[in-house]
């Protein structure tokens, strides 16, 4: 772990982009470090210019910017765990990779934010090498949903079986602690079915089917949940398996706002009153 003070506090680290509408990226993050009582610290990527409608601007960081704040954070303060979102390009996956490694970063959540739920591909080829090669095999686990984890295995995902065999594939060869892959783009009943791989235990994670629209920033909540959870001291398992009952409840109180799809209640016991 790096040499920084250690803290009374659990601090969790976020590398990500910046969402002008609120309901993903960094904003999502750090509302979820928040109601899990951990401090949230972060080394924002990009600055994205968007709504619950649509992207209208992705501005990258200088490479150097991004590395900095990233020292300035575990340089001074304990990070116990911290996790990646939006990385944008090859340059600022290679530097994110780079610090991880040379600040001995543990605990990372790496949500590789390369696919859109549609399948709509954010990143370049060149990138999606990156991340595989440099920053993955960093992770304590990684999260990519079902395209993404097409990418990453080599073979399509139609089916919870496919599910199952892709996590295997990820977890062999890209030599990741674990692997969860997530299900919020399949159908039927596989909707929202994740499947979980270690090596060792393969599990399915289901909870209720919550019927909205307003789903915006989930992976980066689930992402962000489990990266609170290892922050507070928790083992791999219990921290995804109550990272998934928050993201659940966080959908039942989704924010109907703006003209498109909105974003999940971090907050949801303050959204029940």
């Amino acid at each position: 772990m790096n040499s920084a003070t250690k803290s009374p506090t659990p601090v969790a680290l976020t590398i990500a982009g910046s969402d002008s509408g609120g309901g993903a990226g960094i904003q999502a993050d750090l509302r979820t470090f928040a109601f899990h009582c951990v401090h949230g610290t972060s080394a924002i990527t990009c600055v994205t210019a968007q709504n619950t409608l649509e992207v209208r601007r992705v501005d990258a960081m200088p490479t150097e910017a991004v590395v900095a704040q990233i020292q300035a954070v575990v340089e001074d303060i304990s990070v116990q765990a911290a996790k990646t979102g939006m990385l944008l390009n090859q340059e600022i996956i290679s530097a994110v990779a780079q610090q991880v490694e040379a600040l001995q970063i543990e605990n990372l959540v790496v949500d590789p934010v390369m696919v859109s739920r549609t399948g709509a591909q954010l990143i370049d080829d060149d990138a999606v090498k990156t991340l595989r090669h440099f920053l993955i095999p960093q992770a304590a686990i990684v999260t990519p949903n079902r395209y993404e984890a097409q990418i990453l295995s080599g073979f399509p995902i139609n089916s919870l079986d496919d599910m199952r065999a892709a996590a295997q594939a990820i977890h062999r060869n890209l030599r990741v602690k674990a692997v969860l892959v997530k299900g919020g783009g399949m159908q039927g009943n596989s909707r929202g079915v994740d499947i979980w791989f270690d090596g060792q235990k393969l599990e399915t994670l289901i909870t209720q089917q919550v019927d909205t629209k307003n789903t915006h920033g989930t992976g980066c909540t689930l992402s962000a949940a489990i990266a609170a959870n290892l922050a507070k001291g928790m083992d791999l398992w219990p921290a995804v398996q109550q990272a998934k009952n928050y993201v659940t409840h966080a959908l039942t109180y989704a924010l109907d706002i703006g003209k498109g799809q909105g974003p999940v209640g971090h907050f949801f016991p303050l959204l029940r009153q």
